[in-house]
């Protein structure tokens, strides 16, 4: 999993935000069933999700504001 850059989540719209935040979401709960039965070699993945997650949150937020000014 490679970090999602700002500058293409800011284009994106607040569905699309949406809809990757959940497909990262899924895929980060797979990724601790995987941990858990000891079958995820690469954990630095998890990282990245959680690091995605919040880029992606940050943004949702970002626009939020500027809708509510």
């Amino acid at each position: 999993m490679k970090p999602l850059k700002p500058e293409q989540l800011r284009r994106m719209t607040v569905a699309e935000l949406q809809k990757e935040l959940d497909t990262l979401r899924t895929e980060l709960y797979r990724a601790r069933v995987r941990k858990a039965t000891e079958q995820l070699k690469d954990t630095d993945s998890m990282r990245q999700l959680r690091r995605n997650i919040a880029r992606i949150l940050t943004i949702l937020n970002e626009k939020r504001r500027e809708t509510n000014v």
